[in-house]
């Protein structure tokens, strides 16, 4: 059974990534996971430019966007020893937000990301390496869209699920004014009893690397971190 390891992340909404790449930088922490989708491709060479400036050394896995072109993949290939990459549902976002490039050269390395807004898709875990799980976004499903849960239970138990994201799950839902509907899960915690929800499910679905998908500083995160692994007893 592979051990589970959990990251602190760059998570590129609202310019959080900026604040959370100083702070890498003064803690000098070597590896993180990476969320670049909430930017443009400037905005992306940016933030890549900067990275190679810090104490960054690997990213095991980093969250695509539609526009990516195929020099970006590559790029964390070579310079970060990226292993996996996730991207949304295909078929969820194909007419709003279509894939621009071929990426075809790497799809034993990307991950559909288990989403809450729809359910899993066998064609499509097929079509690419398998499930990125998002573990808030089941947890939303399980609490408030039980079919979606039961649909994406069964592919998580079918399939092998080798990397994850993290987030928060609140008392109540949350409405994101980002977002188009109103849920459990959310990007950043207050409380550390946020993750709790992570004993509801078993050992075996908890996988190689699991990113955490937070907008709150890195210090925060690796509060997060400690918790979720003496919570999981890893």
């Amino acid at each position: 059974m592979n051990r589970l390891k959990i990251f602190p992340a760059i998570v590129s909404r609202d310019g959080h990534h900026l604040q959370q790449l100083e702070e890498i930088k003064k803690l000098r922490i070597k590896e993180i996971c990476l969320f670049p989708n909430c930017l443009e491709l400037q905005e992306r060479k940016n933030l890549y430019q900067l990275l190679e400036k810090s104490s960054v050394e690997t990213i095991p896995l980093v969250h695509l966007r539609n526009n990516m072109e195929l020099w970006e993949l590559e790029y964390f290939v070579e310079h970060y020893q990226t292993r996996f990459f996730n991207i949304h549902s295909p078929s969820k976002d194909q007419i709003k937000y279509p894939l621009l490039y071929d990426w075809s050269k790497y799809k034993k390395q990307i991950y559909i990301e288990s989403g809450s807004a729809s359910p899993l898709k066998e064609e499509e875990i097929q079509n690419y390496a398998g499930i990125c799980l998002d573990f808030s976004h089941l947890e939303d499903d399980r609490i408030a869209k039980p079919r979606n849960y039961q649909n994406n239970i069964k592919f998580i138990e079918k399939y092998h699920v080798i990397c994850g994201h993290v987030s928060a799950i609140k008392k109540k839902k949350i409405v994101d004014n980002r977002a188009t509907r109103a849920s459990y899960d959310v990007h950043y915690f207050q409380e550390l009893s946020e993750f709790n929800y992570l004993k509801n499910y078993p050992r075996e679905y908890f996988p190689e690397v699991t990113a955490l998908e937070l907008e709150n500083p890195i210090g925060e995160q690796l509060k997060a971190k400690e918790y979720i692994e003496k919570l999981l007893q890893i």
